[in-house]
């Protein structure tokens, strides 16, 4: 489905109305966050947290700006009004000026691209590429190497490329945190390594009421086969488990499909 409008810093314009000039030298050298956050029966998911993040974004990178949280949260009610969309993603882009008066935020409402249901029953193909994130607590409009990368998954028939730093550790996904699962016990790479998904802040708070353990530890490449599972996480992908990492094949414990049950139940609640 496309849609005919988007916002801009609150006010709503048509489609096509909707530019960055080839002036802007915040854009063009990517001075810049963002959020992509669900929207579900006309109401946005998370959204304090979506909101959270992106100002923590913008701080790191010394983004100022004149907004407020109950101000971003209006004008997307009104978006979502404006699109009369019952299901969407909206992707928010805040663009940095020379003033804090001169910051930009833009609302873009997206058809959201779900994983086939097949792949939650059978997981899913990755593979492994060797970079670390510049500032990685921070989700910027610097998505080169994601998106070099994604692209080289794509061309390998698998569903995302994991990051992996210079001692051979997994970090994260292009666009999907990371997790790993032993018995009961969800384990993270450190946090310090990763931007924190909204949807992964979830998943873990779940798993947790539904007595299973966390923790933080390095995630070898050369380790993947001592951990029961692997799974994905992300705001359209929920949680999707891994079955094949290059050329590990990975199994889908029951541990794994129970949390993946109680999350779907957290969600339908929501």
């Amino acid at each position: 489905m496309a849609f005919d409008h988007c916002l801009k810093n609150g006010e709503i314009l048509m489609m096509q109305q909707a530019h960055v000039s080839i002036g802007n030298i915040e854009y063009a050298y990517g001075f810049g966050v963002y959020e992509t956050i669900r929207v579900v029966h006309g109401a946005p998911v998370f959204l304090k947290q979506h909101l959270d993040r992106l100002f923590l974004s913008a701080g790191i990178i010394g983004l100022t700006h004149a907004l407020t949280e109950g101000t971003i949260h209006t004008w997307i009610g009104a978006l979502i009004q404006a699109t009369k969309a019952d299901t969407c993603n909206l992707k928010i882009l805040l663009i940095g000026g020379r003033t804090a008066e001169d910051a930009t935020l833009w609302i873009l409402p997206l058809t959201p691209l779900f994983p086939d249901k097949k792949l939650y029953r059978d997981g899913v193909a990755t593979i492994t590429v060797s970079h670390e994130r510049f500032l990685p607590h921070a989700k910027t409009l610097n998505m080169l190497p994601s998106y070099l990368f994604y692209g080289k998954a794509k061309e390998a028939g698998c569903y995302d490329a994991l990051l992996m730093d210079r001692h051979g550790n997994l970090t994260e996904g292009t666009r999907t945190n990371l997790l790993a699962i032993k018995d009961r016990t969800i384990l993270s790479p450190p946090t310090h390594d990763i931007l924190e998904g909204v949807m992964r802040a979830n998943v873990l708070n779940v798993a947790t009421k539904h007595g299973f353990d966390m923790r933080e530890e390095i995630l070898p490449l050369s380790h993947v086969d001592s951990y029961d599972g692997f799974f994905l996480t992300s705001t359209s992908s929920k949680i999707l488990p891994i079955r094949k990492i290059d050329d590990h094949e990975l199994s889908i414990p029951e541990a794994l499909r129970e949390l993946m049950r109680s999350f779907d139940a957290f969600l339908l609640f929501s």
